[in-house]
């Protein structure tokens, strides 16, 4: 029987982490290979945090330059933009019409699976694991996040690998939460995690992606192990009421 070998994409924040907790439970980190990109972002943590992640689960760690491919776009996350990351949820980013949001690069997850397939064949994967999940697909925020996205490339990568290679993403019917949730449950390092689109000592946490992280960890009843200023923590709607 074959064994079964994967290689995950891995961004440093916490839905990839949790991704390659998952395929380490399934499969031993022995037969997972973690592999990032650098796409020309801004700060250099969320790459930091992957190689951390990656250290903790003991798995090979690659890294991989894509940056040549977005120097055409003009995006608020990218080296020599001179656009500013909201300081605002995904919902008031989408208010008054649908996605994409200002922070989605385009066709990024599109271009990370097609170059991670071809690493994970010449690895000798059979699964390529990517951490989408519902919350980013909504509105069409990230519409590369989306179930349809996700069942197109899937098809796409099979076909196109001779049926030697699956793609796989576990939360993509799950909202950021549920992530969370799975994670707990596999005792993630989220410690080691980065998610803030900015690249301080601390993360943000007025970004749409610091605020989806705090909530899907309050959600589960626990507290996020990264530190934010004291003054950007968001007010619960109950305060915020008064």
């Amino acid at each position: 029987m074959t064994n079964n070998k994967a290689l995950v994409l891995t961004s440093g924040g916490i839905d990839s982490a949790t991704c390659l907790a998952w395929a380490v439970h399934d499969l031993g980190a022995e037969n997972v290979i973690a592999l990032s990109m650098f796409y020309g972002q801004k700060h250099q943590r969320e790459l930091q945090a992957a190689a951390d992640v990656a250290k903790w689960y003991q798995v090979e760690h690659l890294l991989l330059d894509l940056s040549g491919i977005f120097q055409f776009s003009d995006n608020a996350l990218l080296q020599g933009s001179a656009q500013a990351i909201p300081h605002t949820d995904y919902a008031e980013q989408l208010a008054g019409g649908q996605g994409p949001v200002s922070t989605y690069v385009p066709f990024r997850n599109g271009l990370f699976i097609s170059a991670a397939a071809s690493v994970a064949l010449a690895h000798g994967c059979n699964r390529l694991y990517y951490g989408a999940h519902a919350d980013d697909a909504a509105g069409a925020a990230y519409p590369d996040c989306s179930e349809a996205f996700n069942h197109a490339m899937a098809e796409a990568v099979w076909q196109g690998s001779g049926g030697q290679l699956k793609l796989v993403a576990p939360f993509v019917q799950d909202n950021k939460a549920g992530v969370v949730a799975h994670g707990l449950h596999f005792g993630v390092p989220y410690q080691l995690t980065w998610s803030c689109y900015e690249g301080g000592e601390e993360p943000c946490g007025l970004c749409g992606t610091c605020r989806d992280r705090q909530e899907a960890f309050r959600i589960n009843g626990v507290e996020d192990p990264l530190r934010y200023p004291q003054q950007q923590k968001p007010v619960p709607n109950e305060e915020a009421e008064k």
